[in-house]
């Protein structure tokens, strides 16, 4: 029988007589503090469009924004209308990082433009297609690719679009892989600073695991982003037919998804209203923990084996990087990086410092392939392979 936790009496009376006075904690991250890289008119805050606003505007109308419709969650390879795709991730991350952050009485516009933003860097095939381009990556440069680090440099760099630091240290300390009992955002006060450690991360991995939140609404967006995936992936893989959700057990926060929604968000509030820190009890957050644990030893550890990613998309996508890396210091301009990236990105006209085409061409190589959805990346190697014998194959709606 599912259980569905409530607020307690006391702290639903403090709120209700909150909204009754409108005295409310005063923790929310004022508009006023925003920074940005370059103080635009165009940017100034006005009464019918907040300060954030602008970055929501910004991250909506990024071309890469409508990518995350074809983009993997968990499952690739599937023709199934109702397994998620990251579209409805960040959808679901910004639904329930709103709700705690209305509660606490937080800056939703923030919120919402770093739920938008958070995975805009996210390459095809989920986490799995990460790894494969990390390893590209890494041994090409001796730097590493994570998605959080590269959705930052979309918005920041590849679209100079001049989003705030908020916005941008929200989307850069986002880690889903790291759940915490408690969130204390650590200050920040300048690019110089943020720029440093975003630099640092690229080449020492433990710096990923330090990085914190400078803001609540930060904090609540990296825990929520946690809470979106937890039960919404078995749902996803009942629907695949690999598990199913009674294998599920927790008798803490639940095991279905509207229960594990439920129950962590009013944890949360119970533990957060009035704070200066975004926090979960003992109890709830040993839950957490082990709810995604138990996703990982029945779910994800299984998906990209059983899609056979190994075999075909690792490397499909070593030869995609070959030959564009091939074809860009060639100056081959019939060639897709060309047509299809670099001029796709001149095209959103934004003011660089650098010509883009100037930029390390494996970096260019990397922005190119983390931006293809599922899709259009195997088309692109049949484009440039039509002979390979490399080809995925789908699990169609009516295959068993």
């Amino acid at each position: 029988m599912p259980k569905y936790e409530v607020l307690t009496a006391e702290l639903t009376k403090q709120i209700k007589h909150a909204k009754e006075t409108g005295q409310f904690p005063t923790m929310a991250f004022d508009d006023g503090r925003v920074i940005r890289r370059r103080n635009l008119a165009k940017d100034t805050a006005t009464v019918w469009r907040p300060t954030f606003v602008h970055d929501i505007d910004k991250i909506l109308h990024c071309p890469y924004y409508n990518r995350y419709t074809d983009k993997t969650q968990v499952f690739s390879l599937y023709k199934n209308d109702d397994i998620t795709r990251r579209s409805l991730h960040v959808q679901l991350v910004s639904r329930i990082s709103r709700t705690i952050g209305a509660t606490l009485h937080l800056n939703l516009d923030l919120i919402e433009a770093i739920a938008l933003g958070h995975d805009i860097g996210h390459p095809p095939f989920a986490h799995t297609g990460e790894s494969y381009l990390n390893e590209l990556y890494f041994k090409q440069t001796g730097r590493h690719f994570y998605h959080n680090l590269h959705s930052v440099r979309v918005l920041d760099k590849i679209f100079p679009y001049n989003i705030s630091l908020q916005t941008l240290n929200g989307i850069a300390t986002h880690n889903g892989e790291l759940e915490s009992e408690e969130y204390h955002p650590i200050p920040l006060e300048s690019f110089t600073e943020f720029d440093r450690i975003i630099e640092e991360c690229y080449t020492n991995p433990a710096q990923m695991n330090t990085m914190m939140p400078c803001t609540l609404e930060g904090a609540v967006v990296r825990l929520s982003d946690i809470i979106a995936y937890l039960g919404k992936d078995r749902q996803d893989a009942a629907r695949a037919k690999m598990v199913e959700e009674s294998m599920f057990v927790n008798e803490d926060i639940g095991s279905i998804n509207a229960e594990i929604i439920n129950n962590l968000v009013v944890n949360v509030i119970e533990n957060s209203y009035g704070k200066p820190y975004i926090k979960l009890d003992a109890k709830h957050f040993k839950a957490l923990r082990k709810s995604r644990l138990d996703n990982y030893a029945r779910i994800y550890n299984y998906a990209a084996a059983a899609a056979g990613l190994d075999k075909t998309v690792k490397p499909m996508m070593a030869e995609i990087y070959g030959q564009l890396l091939d074809d860009l210091k060639a100056g081959n301009k019939h060639s897709p990086i060309f047509r299809h990236h670099i001029d796709y990105v001149n095209a959103i006209y934004y003011k660089r410092e650098t010509p883009y085409e100037h930029e390390n061409p494996h970096d260019i190589v990397v922005d190119y392939i983390a931006s293809m959805t599922d899709n259009y990346f195997i088309d692109l190697h049949g484009y440039l392979f039509p002979e390979s014998p490399l080809r995925v194959e789908y699990k169609g709606y009516f295959d068993e």
